[in-house]
């Protein structure tokens, strides 16, 4: 099946200033290689901490921030580069949900006014059609068309962000990216927002790209999950097996963080130590490795620690300070078999 979005060797690093002329003195790598793809009606959770770069990633996809390397093809065309105008066409099939539903929608303009904006710069429709079509919009996300004459703040956060949902999906897209969209909202709300953006899937046939930092969160709604560290993919495979065969060190102590239900049954804590190395200056190895104080951190310097297929459909970065001795021999072994093939 060809994918819907295809992201290749995605670098997009941010410059710092300084001194009396203000000149570029460092880069912050906030994205440092990233390659997958969505198919056609399929989600991906990408998950990390905050800061290791999900939400620039996902800007980036939608051409809201530049990329410095590497290639993005959307529904097989090549958007990595193109200008304002020659994007605008392919913003109709490519939506964006912003994280925090009280600075993403404008405290000035009417529910009507917020919706109708995308029809009218695309020129969907009389003014009696997009009427219609908002109405058919808020019904769709569940408020009801009455709510298309009041204004933002009148509404709770969930509402808010099943106004931005409404946004979204007001010129059929068929990717969107949703940058935390439920992370300001109430727990007791969370699971309204995400039922509802799996039954828009469902009916519309939309991919997603599910960017959040709460695991639990992404298992409920992702069909693969791919972990994020400090710009680059560490792991990727489909959500079951992430949650169930966990490879990466870093992900299995994402994993542990995830609340137990049940207080009656233990559950091992993994306590990370160290701070998160600055994506200004990043270690020349393993990133996790030098965080832990890993052993073997020297081997990794000048490595390559690019994602290898350790199980079917199931990869991870080949670091020795971040696999158990069984992974590593399968990962090293696959390593030497294509060193010799080359």
């Amino acid at each position: 099946m060809t994918p819907i979005l295809s992201v290749r060797d995605i670098k997009v690093h941010f410059p710092v200033t300084g001194g009396l002329l203000m000149r570029q003195v460092g880069s912050v790598r906030a994205v440092d290689g990233v390659s997958f793809d969505i198919a056609p009606g399929e989600t991906l959770g990408l998950v990390g901490e905050s800061g290791c770069g999900k939400s620039t990633l996902g800007k980036a996809i939608v051409r809201l921030n530049d990329v410095n390397n590497g290639s993005i093809h959307f529904d097989g065309r090549d958007i990595t580069r193109l200008g304002r105008g020659a994007m605008r066409p392919v913003r109709g099939d490519l939506q964006m949900i912003f994280q925090d539903p009280v600075e993403s929608l404008n405290a000035r303009h009417s529910v009507r006014e917020i919706l109708e904006e995308p029809l009218i710069i695309h020129g969907h429709g009389s003014a009696n059609e997009r009427r219609k079509r908002v109405d058919e919009l808020l019904e769709r996300v569940g408020l009801q068309s009455a709510a298309a004459d009041r204004y933002p703040f009148e509404f709770s956060g969930g509402q808010r962000q099943r106004i931005g949902i409404a946004r979204a999906i007001a010129l059929k897209p068929k990717l969107i990216v949703c940058d935390e969209p439920v992370s300001a909202l109430d727990v007791s709300v969370q699971s309204q927002v995400l039922n509802l953006l799996l039954e828009l899937q469902k009916d519309l046939g939309l991919s997603y790209l599910f960017i959040a930092h709460n695991l639990a969160v992404v298992k409920h709604i992702s069909d693969r999950v791919a972990v994020m560290y400090l710009g680059k993919i560490v792991e990727m495979a489909d959500a079951d097996s992430i949650y169930q065969r966990p490879k990466h060190a870093y992900t299995k102590a994402l994993l542990s963080a995830i609340p137990e239900p049940d207080p009656s049954l233990e559950k091992e804590r993994i306590l990370l130590e160290g701070d998160v190395p600055s994506p200004i200056d990043p270690p020349k190895g393993s990133a996790f490795g030098h965080r832990i104080k890993h052993p073997r951190y020297e081997e990794t310097v000048g490595a390559d620690l690019s994602l290898r297929e350790i199980e079917s459909g199931h990869w991870v970065a080949a670091d020795p300070c971040c696999l158990e001795a069984e992974d590593w021999a399968k990962v090293s072994g696959a390593l030497s078999l294509k060193a010799g093939a080359s």
